[in-house]
């Protein structure tokens, strides 16, 4: 199931400054995208409510890169961006990917994103999209790749019903309605079936995890 919900940082709420990009919250996205207009030198008319969207998608950008006068995105410990204990990596990814988007955006006018906390340049915020794409794959304090599928050590109890149960291939019975809960949800064993590049949700606010089907949080 899904947990529905919309966040915001500080207490900016009412500005709709969004913390986040996620399944039901588009709003730092959007941001971003109306941004583009302005730093390739458009907007004509429209140029006055494109600078408020800008506003709004730098007040996310630089919460992400912790420069955002003390209204910043959580890190944990390893340096991951921390949103929420609820499928975490959905947050890094969608954060990563503006952040990178971002940064095309200001190499291509020659500008840099203006923070409370200092002037970041486009290099910069690609080196950190770097190191959150880095932990996911592995540069972490578990040394876990939180990819499935992608290096030696990752997920191998992952919560899809298509990786936990077997192949028709390989068992010769049906697998009826229930037996997937039944017979193997709580299974102790490995996945039969590998879900390559899946990314899981993640580790805790303190880089912990656990490798269980049923940990569906994180799993």
């Amino acid at each position: 199931s899904r947990r529905r919900h919309t966040r915001y940082i500080g207490d900016w709420s009412s500005d709709v400054c969004s913390s986040d990009l996620s399944w039901d919250n588009k709003y730092a996205g959007l941001q971003v995208l109306l941004s583009k207009a302005l730093l390739a030198g458009g907007g004509g008319e429209h140029a006055d409510t494109l600078r408020q969207y800008q506003a709004k998608a730098e007040f996310f950008l630089c919460a992400c890169l912790q420069k955002n006068g003390g209204h910043n995105m959580k890190l944990t410990p390893g340096g991951l961006l921390h949103a929420d204990e609820w499928n975490n990596m959905q947050y890094v990814s969608s954060a990563t990917f503006l952040l990178a988007v971002y940064a095309d955006y200001l190499a291509a006018s020659r500008g840099a994103l203006r923070c409370p906390d200092g002037e970041v340049a486009p290099g910069e915020m690609v080196r950190f999209a770097r190191s959150q794409a880095d932990y996911v794959l592995g540069k972490n304090p578990r040394g876990m790749s939180y990819m499935v599928g992608y290096g030696s050590y990752f997920p191998t109890h992952v919560h899809h019903r298509g990786a936990s149960i077997p192949s028709v291939y390989a068992i010769d019975s049906r697998v009826g309605c229930m037996d997937g809960f039944d017979r193997y949800y709580n299974s102790k064993g490995a996945d039969p079936n590998v879900l390559h590049g899946a990314v899981v949700g993640g580790p805790d606010a303190a880089d912990g995890f656990v490798d269980v089907r049923g940990n569906y949080h994180q799993v």
